[in-house]
């Protein structure tokens, strides 16, 4: 029986901060996780803390950003990749009351060091925007399947994960901890994503996860060097490739891409984007979404030692850091938990 302080369920962009927190403290772990349906592999990786739409800062956005670079930097170190782009976001401007409310915005003090000022005046014949573009400074992009294979070679070679689907009914209760199978450890970490509605012990409908669709397109004359946000974005890739997307489906539960999220996606980039392009690639991915857009993390209210970590939504790569941290504080230093991350919140309402 092999004994660790923390069996962890899943290994996404959740569980892997969770598992750095843990190595770095010199906690010992094992993961269980058979690679299928990760959301986390199919996000756009963006770290940008203004919501474009409404031009207003995100939910512990100063907390957030204050992690990514430390956190992103020393995985690069630690795995010997890179990971981290630094890349500005262009945001079209369609009239001249949005680039009124960009002033508004720019001069907020969450906001003044993200949000620049003048304008960006459009010479890219490939993009329509008249009225030219705002420009988001301080953002970037993670390349999120090349940290996750490369975190999960890692930990295949060093014997710290089983690449199996896990079995609830395997997971026994003891009186210090709980095993299952050839595991024994102290604590237990749920951090399935949208996959958390098979698990028995947290059964809630408070994960409503929204699919989302994603194209990856090839458009030799668009040559762009900042990510381009309208209706949906693109984002450069590298030898005229752009990611683009994505779409919001509240409904469809499957992993598998879609014709009418493929339509929407096209629909909406022809109305800004004046070339050529050819659609090489369509993803989808179930976001793992709460009913309030808050995280979930914390102790299960009637079992000892028993955690999760859930609900990142669409902004994995800046939230995880921050929850993994925060539940990590909260189990080892005794660090109250926020009553809004917490699960009891969501099973009270």
């Amino acid at each position: 029986m092999q004994k660790v302080d923390f069996i962890i369920v899943g290994c996404g962009l959740a569980g892997l901060a969770f598992c750095e927190q843990l190595r770095k403290a010199n906690k010992s772990f094992h993961v269980v996780d058979n690679q299928n349906n990760n959301a986390s592999r199919v996000a756009s990786g963006l770290y940008n803390p203004v919501v474009l739409k409404r031009l207003n800062f995100i939910w512990k956005g100063k907390e957030q950003m204050a992690l990514i670079e430390t956190f992103y930097k020393e995985l690069e170190e630690f795995l010997d990749i890179t990971i981290d782009e630094k890349i500005n976001i262009l945001r079209i401007l369609h009239s001249n009351e949005e680039k009124n409310d960009w002033l508004v915005a720019a001069d907020d003090s969450n906001l003044k060091n993200y949000l620049t000022i003048p304008f960006i005046q459009n010479d890219n014949r490939c993009i329509k925007a008249p009225f030219g573009f705002g420009k988001v400074v301080n953002t970037g992009k993670i390349d999120t399947e090349t940290l996750l294979d490369a975190y999960f070679n890692y930990l295949k070679n060093n014997n710290l994960i089983s690449l199996d689907k896990f079995n609830y009914s395997d997971l026994e209760f003891q009186q210090d901890g709980y095993t299952y199978r050839d595991l024994s450890a102290k604590n237990i970490l749920f951090a399935e994503g949208h996959g958390v509605i098979h698990n028995p012990f947290f059964k809630f409908d408070i994960v409503n996860g929204t699919k989302g669709e994603l194209l990856v397109i090839n458009a030799p004359r668009l040559k762009l060097h900042s990510i381009i946000k309208s209706s949906v974005f693109i984002i450069p890739l590298g030898n005229d490739d752009y990611l683009v997307g994505s779409t919001y489906n509240w409904d469809d539960k499957t992993w598998q891409p879609t014709t009418k999220a493929k339509e929407e996606i096209v629909s909406k980039l022809d109305e800004f984007l004046m070339c050529e392009y050819k659609i090489i690639d369509h993803y989808a991915g179930i976001r793992p979404t709460t009913k309030d857009r808050r995280p979930i993390i914390g102790e299960h209210p009637d079992k000892q030692n028993m955690y999760i970590i859930n609900g990142l939504g669409t902004r994995g790569v800046l939230i995880a850091p921050y929850v993994a941290q925060t539940l990590f504080g909260s189990i080892f230093n005794r660090i109250n938990l926020d009553y809004e991350l917490s699960y009891n919140r969501l099973i009270k309402t």
